[in-house]
């Protein structure tokens, strides 16, 4: 017979020396002789589980849990023990047992917080981690725990004082600065964030969520290509990193890397072939390429395998609506709010799906979301002021909506980049590089194809409405709004100055490029339209490139247009967009640059459409645009709404319903909130 308390001194002596090998063998001396015995079970399970062996832990623990007296910190460590497992209630259970034999143990207390946490029992979970913080308020692992809860039940300013305690007490805890980062990003301070999370992988360059916490607020500031260098870096030393992929793959799809980003998501897929958030993200990926039917099924099958079904049955929705498919997306996101009333998101969706009355009880409930707190991160608040700008506006509230309105594009305003005065004097620049001279000295130098028709002008201008006619057409496929043009102008170098030193081989390549992109968009189609209103920039530059490509300029009167945009939160950005005065001076310098395009492109290349014609007399006009492209009359272009097909643009509604005439000339009706606008117009 051995001593067993001296084997067990010297076994814990061992154990905590890192000597694992004598350790073992002395609990297993003292089992021989005493079977059963708690202590040596005990310490078994925690090399157990030091070594990765969780299932041998888990077994060694809860025999060691048997005895009678076995202490709460047995219980606490199986409690562990489970929650890795993912065991939540038998987790929970001996967690409270723990607490049973040993309320004053901190480590049950704060055990019991985090399974309640994984469990989704988050008020239980913030009690229990404030109970274990009263008693130990110098520990910062309990501040962390505690923040993390408070997050999960967005109370934000709770969540940074945690956070910040806890890095008060550690100022080297890489994971608390981490997660400071994205309680600041949802709270909208987005330099601080970067701050914090660039601190976290000084502090410790191989963790992981401080990588993925910058790479997310870069990608809400829009500096996609910083956040796929922060992604770039994780993936370095952690290739198979399920979270880093899938949000590798929501940045490439920014910057319209879409074959890049589905690729990404079907490597998550391979590592994660269970994992809702992959199903998700693949989705996002097929539906960027196209692929609407596997695209659903992505989503149907995210919404089976996430803990929030609530983000897969909204991005499904998004897709129905894109595809015309009204009612399927309603009854989602009606699924969507009636589970998860604080998914801002979804309301947001919902609202554009709608025709608002005033009294309309989404209004309200929205208006209380907002009020009540219950929805914290900036870019919830975002969706909500301009879900419920755009329902005042249905119905004729200027005040409200323009309340509404103003917070919104203020909240997102924050979070962009743009100086105007530096994109007019480039647009200033494109003139003055793309003049007489230069159009006539490389007239007729690029292909020939007759393929593309281009659809410019500002957004909300009636753009798609237009792609909408012509696709209408049986020899015309539109494409909707393609970066294929400008990235083939980017390669080619500098733009606009580089444009002096194209020769015509350059430009053909150019030509040769974009079509390459183009075609495979429908290869039997006469006509491929290309919506991308922003290509106004580029007007001279698709002449010298595609001489015989059909450019369609539309416009709009221009309170009416920036109306429309201030009232839209784009899914891409438009930066100019989000307040009034730098809208008004955008538009003006827009209009400088079309009066350019019109004075130096030669006749017939470019037909002028105005949105007000069209709406007047929608034969008339959709007849000129059929034969300004070259092409025989076909009466479906009348029954435009009719037309099935996929319109991912803010119009996707409007172009799938008969001319609405009270439209025009909407921005009257609220010039009393348009005055920054008005005077930004009226200036020279």
């Amino acid at each position: 017979m051995i001593d067993v308390s001296r084997a067990l001194a010297d076994a814990n002596a061992h154990w905590a020396a890192g000597q694992t090998e004598p350790a073992e063998r002395l609990c297993r001396l003292v089992l021989r002789d005493w079977p059963g015995q708690g202590d040596a079970l005990h310490l078994l399970g925690l090399m157990a589980l030091a070594w990765g062996n969780r299932d041998t832990a888990a077994d060694y623990l809860r025999q060691a849990c048997e005895a009678p007296r076995a202490p709460a910190a047995f219980h606490s460590n199986l409690a562990e023990v489970y929650r890795q497992q993912g065991r939540l209630a038998e987790a929970e259970a001996a967690a409270r047992r723990a607490i049973d034999r040993d309320s004053d143990l901190v480590q049950a207390w704060n055990n019991l917080g985090i399974i309640l946490q994984e469990a989704g029992k988050l008020e239980e979970s913030q009690l229990s981690l404030a109970r274990a913080v009263a008693m130990a308020p110098d520990s910062p692992q309990g501040h962390n725990n505690l923040g993390n809860t408070l997050m999960k039940l967005k109370r934000l300013e709770p969540a940074r004082a945690h956070y910040a305690a806890a890095i008060q007490l550690d100022p080297n805890y890489a994971e608390a600065h981490s997660n400071l980062s994205v309680a600041l990003g949802d709270l909208g301070e987005f330099e601080a964030a970067l701050r914090s999370a660039s601190l976290a992988v000084e502090l410790d360059p191989r963790l992981a969520d401080a990588y993925i916490n910058a790479a997310l607020i870069e990608g809400r500031l829009g500096r996609h290509e910083a956040q796929l260098r922060w992604l770039d870096g994780v993936l370095a030393f952690a290739p198979s990193h399920v979270a880093a992929l899938v949000t590798r793959a929501d940045a490439l799809r920014q910057v319209e890397r879409f074959d890049d980003a589905l690729a990404t998501t079907s490597m998550a897929l391979a590592i994660a072939p269970e994992d809702g958030d992959v199903f998700n993200a693949h989705g996002l990926a097929l539906a960027a390429v196209g692929r609407s039917d596997e695209a659903l099924a992505a989503f149907d099958r995210a919404g089976g395998l996430s803990a929030d079904p609530g983000v897969p049955l909204n991005n499904r929705a998004t897709l129905l609506m894109e595809l015309g498919r009204s009612g399927e997306a309603l009854a989602a996101l009606d699924h969507v709010v009636a589970t998860r009333p604080d998914f801002a998101t979804a309301w947001f969706n919902r609202v554009d799906l709608k025709t608002f009355a005033a009294d309309d009880p989404d209004v309200p409930a929205m208006e209380r979301l907002l009020a009540s707190g219950g929805v914290r991160p900036h870019a919830d608040r975002i969706c909500l002021h301009f879900a419920l700008g755009k329902a005042c506006l249905d119905f004729d509230d200027g005040a409200r909506a323009f309340a509404h309105l103003a917070e919104g594009n203020r909240l997102k305003r924050m979070t962009i980049a743009y100086d105007g005065a530096v994109t007019a004097a480039w647009m200033a620049r494109i003139a003055e590089v793309f003049d007489a001279d230069l159009i006539g000295a490389k007239a007729g130098a690029g292909a020939l194809s007759e393929v593309p028709i281009f659809v410019i002008g500002m957004p909300r201008s009636g753009t798609s409405l237009v792609e909408q006619l012509l696709a209408s057409h049986p020899g015309v496929h539109g494409a909707g709004e393609l970066p294929w043009l400008r990235h083939a102008i980017g390669r080619a170098g500098v733009y606009p100055d580089g444009a002096a030193d194209l020769d015509p081989s350059r430009l053909r390549a150019m030509a040769s490029d974009y079509l390459a992109r183009l075609t495979p968009e429908a290869p039997r189609a006469a006509r491929i339209v290309d919506k991308l209103p922003s290509n106004f920039l580029y007007a001279g530059m698709i002449h010298l490139m595609l001489p015989n490509a059909r450019i369609i300029h539309c416009r709009r009167d221009p309170i009416d247009t920036c109306l429309s945009c201030y009232a839209k939160l784009f899914r891409a950005e438009q930066l100019f967009a989000y307040d009034l005065e730098e809208l008004g001076a955008f538009h003006r310098a827009y209009q400088r640059l079309m009066a350019h395009w019109r004075a130096v492109l030669p006749a017939g290349v470019m037909l002028e459409v105005d949105h007000e014609a069209v709406v007047a007399d929608l034969e008339t006009e959709a007849r000129r645009l059929i034969d300004f492209c070259g092409l025989e009359w076909d009466e479906r272009v009348l029954r435009y709404y009719e037309t099935e097909r996929a319109v991912r643009t803010a119009s996707h509604r409007q172009v799938r319903q008969p001319i609405d005439p009270s439209r025009v000339g909407r921005g009257r009706r609220f010039a009393d909130y348009l005055g920054p606008l008005s005077a930004a117009l009226a200036e020279p």
